[in-house]
């Protein structure tokens, strides 16, 4: 099968896996630079040219969409889509978990357990926005953050105060989070792929740190989640949209708790942590799944009627 992964580095470590894990099963892979796609969109017709050629006979594109690169990445991978390539995690998915906002919005209707969260957009609302939250400590957050950077533990109200101002003053977009205490500084990442996790880590914070981001100082090893917890990682995955995704869990008094739902999970840490090939594993799927929309367009006719479920 021909393959192409979406990222801007080749020499990144989850694109190198993915390259190998690929390649090891047999299938032709291409990396793309994602910023260097160029989207052709016509009437009924979409094209992709990368760096001057036109892309074509790509059967599935496995998206490694940075932070920065969101809207555009997003737009790229919606046109594979239009052009009838799988993707495991859709345009408008990762988008959605891009969001901070939007994804524990989408977590919380579903019922699943998450630390409270408060939002507001006028300076005037300050003090309600922390009154909601209620007493200190408070985490207050960029909304597209990511990797742990634009994360701040306010310790008191004053603080609360003055980080929200601090944002404010930037004009940036951000939330404000209870501090689960009993968390100690620990949280679950689960890998989620087809709704399954298939390896996860505790990562614990180093000292003197609150977030537990292995590029925060984070240490991390294999644990084995309780079912409940499992249960909340492939569910918050499938309430964003996304079959690939890393899930972070914090273990409360009230249950397993979301935190975040990532829609390009680093593998290193992971893959290290948990001697599982998660690279084969999303492979595996990404194939699968692409093979199957291919047997499933193979029994449509050409009125896109289903071969197999026509009467007799």
């Amino acid at each position: 099968m021909k393959l192409a992964i979406l990222s801007r580095n080749a020499t990144l470590y989850s694109t190198r896996r993915l390259v190998e894990a690929a390649r090891a099963q047999g299938h032709v892979v291409r990396v793309l630079d994602p910023l260097r796609c160029i989207l052709r969109i016509g009437s009924g017709a979409f094209q992709l040219h990368h760096k001057g050629r036109a892309l074509r006979d790509y059967e599935a594109v496995i998206p490694r969409i940075g932070a920065s690169i969101t809207r555009y990445g997003a737009a790229v991978v919606r046109q594979f889509e239009l052009m009838g390539v799988y993707s495991p995690n859709g345009g408008d998915a990762i988008a959605r978990a891009r969001d901070k906002l939007r994804c524990h919005q989408l977590v919380a209707a579903c019922g699943l357990g998450m630390p409270l969260t408060v939002a507001g957009d006028s300076p005037d609302d300050t003090a309600d926005i922390l009154a909601l939250l209620g007493a200190p400590p408070h985490i207050i957050k960029l909304n597209q953050g990511s990797q742990g950077l634009g994360v701040v533990l306010a310790e008191t109200a004053q603080a609360s105060r003055s980080v929200t101002e601090a944002f404010r003053g930037l004009s940036a977009d951000f939330i404000a989070q209870e501090f689960v205490a009993e968390a100690g500084g620990a949280d679950l990442r689960c890998l989620v792929v087809g709704g399954r996790v298939v390896a996860a880590m505790q990562r614990q914070a180093g000292s003197g740190e609150f977030r537990a981001n292995l590029h925060r100082g984070g240490s991390a090893r294999a644990i084995e989640l309780a079912p409940g917890e499992a249960d909340a990682a492939v569910r918050a995955a499938r309430a964003v949209g996304l079959e690939v995704a890393g899930v972070d869990l914090l273990r409360s008094q009230r249950g397993p708790l979301v935190l975040e739902v990532n829609a390009s999970p680093g593998l290193e840490g992971i893959e290290s942590a948990s001697g599982v090939d998660v690279a084969g594993e999303i492979v595996r799927h990404v194939v699968r799944q692409a093979m199957l929309r291919r047997e499933g367009m193979a029994g449509m006719d050409s009125d896109g009627i289903n071969e197999t479920l026509k009467p007799a």
